[in-house]
């Protein structure tokens, strides 16, 4: 078992807070890696934006995160079974955030509600740690933490889960970079650099994959690994790119899009589809999805391999 003293700090530990000096320090380090080496790329204005979306999510989370904490403890009044804090619980617990993420992630990609959030951290045309600061200002009100709950319910005290969560958060910090190539043996197991650059990347080859958090195992189980190849370099952001730095557009750019789609809807089924079909959907198929692109580069290589 733990002992009192090193569970009572477990439980109050910030490990997001406590990461910040370093964030700033890597940020710095990077900047001057990039400008020596010429390897990877920063523009003022749009770390500035990451810069001020990380400061809104901050803000958020004080406004907002009570309704987290407050789902979490609501739910474990009802858990199947009394978890303790032990070495065993938390190796579990891990695991279970991890797969929790991974299925969060996926689907906030595939289902344009939880999409109207996470579409902020995929803004940026650029790479680099500030990229890991875009962060959006709506993920609690949107109800992305209830992917998390399964854990909850099974018996995993809320603060466990959320010290899993943070260091998860603090980890995929410095996978945000252009500076660091392949990690060898490392790439089987763990998310790094690499697979979160085919993430980012808007190439067809790349959309939709590598979900991991910390660990890429859930990806290779899923079907949904792909590896970053050298001929096919990612170019990131989204699909239709802002075109602005302003904060606010981007915070809320995909909400403004829902309203003016279900305002035009001619039924509930279309206001379903525009809100929880996938990013892209429309009636009658017009606008184009992940699913359609892809598609449309699978045609096109066949095509390209069968005239060879």
């Amino acid at each position: 078992m733990i002992p009192a003293e090193l569970q009572a700090t477990l439980e109050k530990l910030d490990v997001v807070t406590l990461a910040v000096p370093a964030f700033v320090a890597l940020v710095i380090l990077e900047m001057i890696v990039v400008r020596v080496t010429k390897k990877g790329r920063y523009n003022a204005l749009d770390s500035g934006t990451s810069l001020v979306m990380g400061l809104g999510n901050t803000i958020a989370g004080v406004f907002f995160g009570g309704l987290v904490v407050a789902g979490h403890f609501f739910v474990y009044q009802y858990r199947l079974f009394d978890i303790p804090w032990a070495w065993w619980s938390m190796v579990l617990c891990f695991f279970g955030e991890d797969l929790c993420y991974y299925w969060f992630h996926r689907i906030a990609h595939e289902r344009r509600w939880f999409w109207a959030s996470h579409v902020v951290h995929h803004t940026s045309q650029h790479y680099n740690l500030t990229t890991a600061l875009r962060q959006t200002w709506t993920g609690a009100i949107s109800f992305s933490w209830i992917f998390y709950l399964p854990l909850t319910l099974v018996g995993f005290p809320p603060l466990m889960i959320f010290l899993f969560s943070g260091v998860s958060l603090v980890y995929q910090f410095w996978i945000h970079t252009e500076t660091i190539g392949r990690l060898g043996p490392l790439e089987w197991v763990m998310n790094t650099p690499s697979h979160h650059r085919v993430h980012h990347a808007t190439n067809p080859r790349y959309l939709d994959a590598n979900y991991a958090g910390v660990l890429i195992i859930w990806d290779r189980l899923f079907g949904t690994f792909v590896a970053e190849r050298a001929d096919d370099p990612p170019r990131y952001g989204i699909i239709s790119n802002l075109g602005t730095f302003n904060p606010i557009r981007v915070a809320f750019h995909e909400w403004a899009g829902i309203f003016r789609d279900v305002r035009s809807a001619r039924s509930v089924g279309e206001v379903i589809g525009y809100v929880f079909g996938p990013p892209g959907w429309s009636p009658d198929g017009s606008r184009k999805t992940s699913a359609s692109i892809k598609a449309e580069w699978r045609a096109r290589e066949a095509a390209h391999v069968a005239a060879e």
